[in-house]
């Protein structure tokens, strides 16, 4: 059975404490109509939260609840994860405030892995000051992948403009070291996997962009495209992926040959990340795609340069909100249309 949209649990973890995380969270949220499309649940501290919306003078009513099994359909629900009172420091980098991030990041994946809330969206972190002895990880994809079944895979999402990585959140200079056959293959399967269930896409068309500039120039200015990129690619296609490249970076973007595929592959972070961004930025959504669970966020970080001032841009976590509720619904009528249906806990 489908659940009704305001059924569909929207767990939130908090971010930065110091960061306009909590801001854009109850800016998204004042809207009443959000509570139609889902109830959300965010994994902090009422006391915390409050203080926040008189900082901004925000207007979202606030439902404080002490165990999960207090969700009320209709409320912004806040999880009071901790009692102890917090000193908030809008705008610096606090490694007290990394701890309590990474605490509330922690329990709100505990309940996603519990199947307690259906997705979750996570607030902007500051990768510095979430370091400890029992967080070792370079931000929440890593830990994701740690935890929940399956292959994460960072995919940037705008409406149609979907661009994801081979590798991420590495030195560019161990980039040519770490691309693999076996990793551009499991990389891209997991791409088109995403694309037919998530984005309900039946045969998505993949671009691949190439390694060196100008895909090497014919082994001028690098030999990794011609090599490896290019046969690996080949084979793929091969066996029924429609998968093409590599295309040159400079130009694929400008040129708008993105707009020909559902999905375009980099090969490091920023030859993805920055045409993205360029694109898209305040309306882009970073999703963890190839996991057996659904997490976004929003394509900004902790911005601690505006936090507290009430001027932050909330649509991209709005966007975040939106997408992690779409891609739940896909995912079900797909796995009706596999007969595989997931397994899903009605409220």
């Amino acid at each position: 059975m489908m659940k009704k949209a305001e059924n569909i649990i929207v767990g939130i973890s908090i971010g930065d404490l110091n960061g306009i995380g909590s801001e854009v969270i109850l800016k998204t949220f004042e809207d009443s109509r959000m509570l139609e499309l889902c109830t959300p649940v965010i994994f902090a501290n009422v006391k915390l939260m409050s203080f926040i919306k008189k900082s901004i003078q925000s207007v979202a009513a606030l439902h404080g609840i002490d165990k999960l099994d207090q969700i009320i359909s209709g409320k912004i629900n806040v999880l009071n994860l901790w009692k102890e009172a917090v000193d908030v420091k809008l705008g610096e980098s606090d490694p007290k405030a990394g701890e309590y991030a990474i605490k509330s990041f922690v329990e709100a994946t505990n309940a996603l892995k519990e199947g307690i809330i259906d997705v979750l969206v996570t607030a902007p972190i500051n990768k510095y000051n979430i370091q400890s002895e029992e967080f070792k990880f370079p931000g929440h994809t890593d830990y994701l992948n740690q935890e929940l079944e399956g292959n994460a895979l960072m995919l940037m999402v705008q409406d149609n403009l979907r661009v994801g990585l081979l590798t991420d959140h590495i030195p560019v200079s161990q980039v040519a070291s770490q691309l693999t056959e076996d990793l551009i293959i499991r990389k891209i399967e997991t791409i088109r996997q995403s694309l037919v269930q998530d984005f309900s896409i039946n045969k998505p068309k993949i671009a691949v962009l190439g390694l060196n500039p100008h895909c090497g120039d014919g082994g001028v200015i690098g030999s990794e495209d011609d090599l490896l990129i290019k046969p690996t690619l080949k084979k793929i296609f091969e066996k029924g992926t429609l998968v093409f490249g590599p295309f040159a970076a400079d130009g694929f973007f400008g040129s708008n040959q993105y707009e020909k595929y559902d999905a375009v592959i980099a090969t490091y972070h920023d030859q993805g990340l920055i045409p993205f961004k360029t694109l898209s930025f305040g309306n882009g959504v970073n999703y963890t795609a190839g996991l057996d669970k659904i997490r976004t966020s929003p394509d900004h970080g902790t911005a601690y340069d505006i936090a507290g001032k009430g001027v932050a841009d909330f649509n991209s976590f709005k966007e975040a909100v939106y997408l992690a509720i779409d891609i739940y619904q896909s995912r079900n009528q797909y796995a009706v249309i596999s007969e595989k249906p997931l397994k899903t806990k009605e409220k």
